[in-house]
């Protein structure tokens, strides 16, 4: 039978364990043992001997980041390869024009205004996603602009708008090198990730 937890001290106590149980799911190793996890918990909770010596800890501890660190860098080269694949592929298509950077535009409409420049801030619509389609923000899907100074985005961004004319709205495929790097940016872009964005140029503020 399960424990119930009815009073505030117990709900508190199983609280503590699921902050703890949700920090190590989102960074977990391959062979983490929970049970090992409680013993060593209950073991210091209570300032009991370690059934594991300093020095061999330290050891784990290096070999688990080691390989953590390996099988990171292995994701890393096939998201890279993926993303350059795919622009290798993007670049022979009718319509698709490749800078010296290595940023892919298509014109979807040219527009008629003035074009930013890098300390211009401007009014946008975008809309965008993964190689494999995945969304990861949008504008149109919030109902609502973005504004933001040409020259404080990605480097892509920066490049393509000062190419655009208002009222133009260009689909732009982005290198990870141009967009947000070894770093990526929140749980959904990955580091290295190319990006696709559908963007308009609304206005020049």
């Amino acid at each position: 039978m399960s424990k119930t937890y009815n009073t505030s001290e117990l709900q508190a106590s199983y609280g503590i364990g699921l902050q703890m149980g949700e920090q190590l799911a989102s960074n977990p190793f391959e062979g983490l043992d929970i049970d090992a996890v409680q013993d060593g918990l209950a073991t210091a909770f209570h300032q009991l001997p370690s059934a594991v010596s300093n020095d061999d800890l330290r050891t784990a501890f290096n070999a688990i980041h080691e390989k953590m660190q390996a099988a990171k860098a292995e994701q890393s080269k096939a998201v890279i390869a993926e993303g350059e694949n795919f622009l290798a592929d993007n670049a022979k298509r009718d319509g698709v024009t490749v800078t010296d950077s290595g940023l892919q535009y298509e014109v979807l409409n040219e527009g008629n205004g003035d074009k930013p420049v890098a300390s211009s801030t401007v009014r946008t619509h975008y809309h965008g996603t993964l190689i494999d389609g995945t969304v990861f923000d949008s504008s149109y899907e919030r109902g609502q602009p973005a504004e933001f100074p040409v020259g404080g985005v990605i480097k892509g961004w920066t490049e393509a708008l000062q190419l655009m004319q208002v009222g133009a709205k260009w689909r732009l495929y982005v290198p990870y090198q141009l967009a947000y790097g070894e770093q990526g940016a929140g749980a959904a872009i990955k580091p290295f990730s190319t990006l696709i964005f559908d963007v308009e140029l609304l206005d020049i503020l």
